[in-house]
């Protein structure tokens, strides 16, 4: 399957209009943002758990990175309530599954090799700092790789720049984002060197990844 997997291309899905495809195991459902590969693939997705359900036993050939946007994701290392980012690197393994129900953004088969950092960061409750007049929360760096949390308030306006990809999910808010209004769950990757202009219309949320991507 080949959906957005050309790096080299420009990517910009609203998340809340894709449908739900289900996942060999039942409970367990998916919204496709991009894709190369079928059930093994490097793969960016909404992924949505009923409650009681699980996934099978599974290891990181790829690494995982994941979001956890509503209810309450589990495997045997913890729990992880929503506003959760966690990174698996190459090699770990896990049984995840939820007894409340959940929805995670979740990213696969996307980690550098010598990257072998787990990342355990609760959003909602960790310090921020200002960077560049924005209120930002590092999650993680590796090399040029950055991941973090932008916080804009209403009417903030702010410049996003990036020499080897940009990644952003819209969190919570509305912006504006290439001269459309973009809410809640719209997803966007560009390309290399990158410089791209956000305006808050409501108070915002971003998770974004930059200078990550590679030919």
């Amino acid at each position: 399957m080949q959906l957005f997997a050309d790096l080299n291309q420009p990517a910009n899905v609203d998340a809340n209009k894709v449908e739900w495809v289900a996942s060999p195991l039942a409970g367990v459902e998916r919204r496709m943002l991009e894709r190369d590969g079928d059930e093994v693939a490097r793969a960016t997705s909404i992924v949505r758990y009923a409650p009681d359900s699980f996934f099978s036993p599974h290891s990181h050939t790829g690494g995982e990175e994941y979001y956890v946007l509503s209810g309450v994701f589990s495997d045997e290392s913890g729990d992880y309530p929503a506003g959760h980012y966690v990174r698996n690197p190459i090699g770990s393994s896990h049984k995840p599954f939820t007894k409340s129900g959940c929805e995670i953004y979740v990213k696969l088969r996307q980690m550098q090799p010598a990257d072998q950092s787990y990342v355990v960061v609760d959003t909602l409750t960790s310090n921020t700092i200002e960077v560049n007049q924005v209120v930002t929360l590092p999650l993680h760096r590796f090399e040029a790789e950055e991941v973090m949390i932008r916080q804009l308030m209403v009417g903030d306006e702010y410049r996003e720049e990036s020499m080897s990809g940009l990644e952003i999910l819209i969190l919570s808010g509305k912006a504006i984002i290439e001269a459309e209004q973009r809410n809640q769950g719209h997803w966007f990757r560009w390309p290399a060197q990158q410089s791209i202009t956000i305006t808050a219309k409501e108070n915002l949320r971003l998770l974004v990844k930059k200078n990550h991507l590679t030919n």
